[in-house]
């Protein structure tokens, strides 16, 4: 997994790292990863000699490591100009020395520019953008480079204008959400939230982690970590000779209605694709289940549906008295239990919510944002992080809160984000597809947060496969999900 860290803690490793080391050696480090990924950034577009490059300069450390990588392109034949955005408090030294390799200032952004490099606001920043720095941001998609083409930009450690321990896009001068939306962004030492949670993620860009000598000087707990696929190969479950469909884990799946049959279908199918055994139905959707899915075994009710190692129930399920009956035998049994859609609606109802803070057995709930706000009684807001992780120790369970940055908090604090979200996903029954495997991971002992994480991540890529044919529905996700999986072993 990928660690990120929030500002205090960056801040106070820089601190230590530099009492260790000669002035101004971290931001020779950070300027040199930042040249070098600028260079091949030029390479691409025609070359580096008579490269033509931008610098959106700010008054902090950010605006010298921007001066100081554009020293040393301009030392390498590179057009370099440098815009400042304040210009009496530009870092010195870092102006000194571009100007003596040849830079030069300009008063405004204009072209030809091939390369754009955003160093306004770095990790220090607070709230939205000021006025000039918003009216530049907004003028970037006009620039051209030798080519014709858009010119590229590169933020120097985050997009300028987010905010970096939320992921969350502020309001600038303008009134309306505005930050630099980023091509490529290098950050330095460290992963921050903003390159990975919020709608702030989604401007990053490609993301290069520089190292600069932080990791010992990272102390304390992340902020969040990001899961990558050597996590879900070492926890995905593995077959031996010994294996069989017992003792592979059974999930039951308590999902779907006559209303909502297909809600079944897929939450099964999600089961099905997952690491368990064998999976059990209860539900009256029954018969369409066994028409799609001849391998489960379907009875009418939780009561009649013998012995599992975990349950799913939710989606389809309705929110009626039945359905409410149905809810409550799932939560009686000592196993865990994945809750979504119609649950969570049915938890609203604080008998029952009650009744999962004093359950043992493992709880995920998998929320999108507007049945987080039932729950709550209030929207996730600029920090999902934050929220999920409200919601986890309020309801003693893990949380999945659904989105493009899906991100998964536990009781204890801990907290993951899912990396291979895609908008593709955002159509009906995805979700039940989604629970169904988390259900089956759950089933086959795999703990609750790393099933949350790995069932995320999943179904992620699912969607991303499933998208290469044209628009996705939940059925394309649920055939998708067997090739993905099929690379696990």
């Amino acid at each position: 997994m990928r660690s990120v860290w929030r500002v205090a803690d960056v801040r106070a490793a820089e601190a230590g790292l530099m009492g260790t080391l000669p002035e101004g050696t971290l931001m020779q480090r950070a300027a040199a990863g930042l040249a070098r990924r600028a260079a091949l950034l030029l390479a691409e577009r025609g070359g580096v000699y008579g490269g033509r490059v931008l610098l959106l300069v700010g008054s902090g450390d950010n605006g010298g490591d921007a001066l100081y990588a554009g020293e040393r392109l301009a030392r390498r034949g590179v057009q370099v100009s440098a815009l400042l955005l304040t210009p009496g408090r530009a870092h010195a030294a870092g102006l000194a020395a571009l100007r003596a390799a040849g830079g030069r200032l300009v008063p405004d952004p204009t072209g030809p520019v091939d390369l754009v490099l955003d160093g306004i606001v770095g990790i220090g920043g607070t709230g939205g953008l000021r006025a000039n720095a918003d009216e530049v941001v907004q003028r970037l998609g006009e620039l051209r480079g030798r080519d014709g083409q858009r010119a590229t930009v590169l933020a120097v450690d985050v997009p300028s204008g987010v905010a970096v321990d939320t992921g969350n896009v502020p309001l600038s001068a303008s009134g309306r959400p505005t930050a630099v939306r980023a091509d490529v962004t290098v950050a330095f030492g460290a992963l921050k939230p903003a390159l990975v949670v919020g709608p702030a993620a989604a401007l990053a860009g490609q993301v290069e982690l520089v190292d600069i000598g932080l990791r010992p000087w990272l102390r304390g707990t992340p902020a969040l970590r990001v899961t990558e696929w050597s996590d879900l190969v070492d926890w995905w479950p593995q077959l031996g000779p010994a294996s069989e469909k017992y003792t592979r884990g059974v999930v039951g799946v308590a999902t779907g209605s006559a209303t909502y049959p297909g809600a079944a279908v897929l939450s099964v199918g999600g089961a099905l694709a997952g690491p368990t055994g064998l999976v059990r139905y209860a539900g009256s959707a029954r018969a369409e289940v066994l028409h799609q899915h001849p391998s489960v075994i379907a009875s009418g009710r939780v009561a009649d549906a013998g012995r599992v190692q975990a349950w799913v129930c939710g989606s389809g399920l309705g929110t009626g008295a039945d359905a409410a009956a149905e809810l409550r035998a799932v939560l009686a049994a000592p196993v865990p239990v994945v809750l979504d859609a119609d649950a969570l609606t049915l938890l609203v109802d604080g008998s029952l919510a009650d009744r999962l803070r004093g359950r043992d057995a493992p709880i995920v709930v998998t929320p999108h944002d507007r049945e987080f706000t039932r729950l709550c009684g209030e929207e996730p807001g600029a920090d999902r992080v934050g929220a999920a992780l409200r919601l986890a120790a309020w309801m003693n369970a893990v949380v999945l809160l659904k989105g493009d940055r899906t991100v998964i908090g536990t009781p204890d604090g801990r907290a993951y984000v899912n990396p291979t979200g895609t908008p593709a996903l955002a159509t009906g029954g995805t979700g039940d597809v989604l629970s169904g495997l988390l259900g089956s991971l759950l089933a086959a002992g795999v703990p609750a947060d790393r099933a949350a994480a790995s069932a995320a991540y999943l179904h992620g890529l699912a969607g991303r496969e499933a998208a290469r044919g044209g628009p996705v529905t939940a059925p394309d996700v649920a055939t998708a999900l067997r090739p993905v999986l099929a690379r696990l072993g």
